[in-house]
């Protein structure tokens, strides 16, 4: 007889039926309340549409909005500035994580970053590069490489210092201590961040987007606003979250095969 008390055990682990089947009946009774209420609780729809209502609201989208095109030229953008920002945030935070000259010299620099208030900086971008695409993708990279860049840094720092020492012993090549601690050392830790600063990327999406309002999820989010469709906004956001999600799942398989030795055979994550 199946034991109920084992799911409320502090920091039990759960195998990955109990866990799926859990996330279902969450997600029902989550939808199921919020029906309740849009339906029985005399909320208005034009404020707080409800679950059936959102749901509707995806086949005129389909139908007459574009969608889908929407869907692809925000996950274009999403990859594109993405992938730019991965490729400067990697070395040069290396060169500035390893090196204590570069480390002073840029340090200061690299604080301030965090404190820009990045979507005020539109304007900017708008000088430097038009209104159209390659605006947008400079944007966010621009916008990921500001978070990205000092966690590279800290993760340099991060690495045990005996595993520095080791290879020094064995070998006093520069070269071989990058190539046989920092880089394998590194990238391990800075793969995870890369794939949990994917969430703030979409934030940076919607923000660029805005500027011309012609394509993309964000510019659909606009346009629906101005019409007071709510339940076109939420099914928006909900489109967005999808993407997300599955984003990070492709992230945690690509991590399976580039990292196996982190995950055992009895893994269930």
């Amino acid at each position: 007889m199946y034991s109920f008390k084992r799911l409320f055990e502090v920091r039990k682990e759960l195998s990955k039926t109990e866990s799926t089947v859990i996330s279902i009946v969450g997600l029902f009774s989550i939808l199921l309340v919020w029906e309740l209420a849009t339906s029985l609780g005399g909320i208005p729809q034009q404020l707080f549409p409800s679950p059936s209502s959102v749901f509707s609201a995806f086949g005129e989208m389909y139908g007459h909005d574009r969608l889908m095109q929407s869907v692809a030229y925000s996950c274009k953008l999403n990859v594109l500035g993405y992938a730019e920002a991965v490729a400067i945030s990697l070395p040069f935070g290396f060169l500035v994580g390893m090196f204590p000259f570069s480390r002073e010299a840029i340090r200061k620099p690299l604080d301030t970053l965090r404190f820009l208030p990045l979507p005020a900086m539109t304007g900017l971008f708008i000088a430097w590069f038009g209104i159209e695409d390659n605006m947008k993708i400079q944007f966010l990279a621009f916008s990921i490489t500001a978070y990205l860049v000092p966690v590279v840094v800290q993760r340099i720092q991060e690495i045990p210092e005996v595993y520095v020492e080791t290879i020094k012993t064995l070998s006093n090549s520069r070269w071989g201590l990058i190539t046989k601690v920092f880089i394998p050392a590194g990238i391990e830790a800075i793969y995870e961040d890369i794939r949990v600063l994917v969430a703030i990327s979409w934030t940076y999406i919607m923000v660029a987007e805005l500027v011309n309002k012609t394509d993309g999820l964000g510019a659909m989010i606009y346009l629906a606003s101005r019409q007071g469709r709510v339940d076109k906004v939420f099914a928006i956001l909900l489109v967005i979250t999808i993407i997300g999600l599955l984003q990070d799942k492709i992230f945690k398989i690509a991590g399976r095969f580039l990292f196996p030795y982190k995950y055992g055979s009895g893994s269930s994550k």
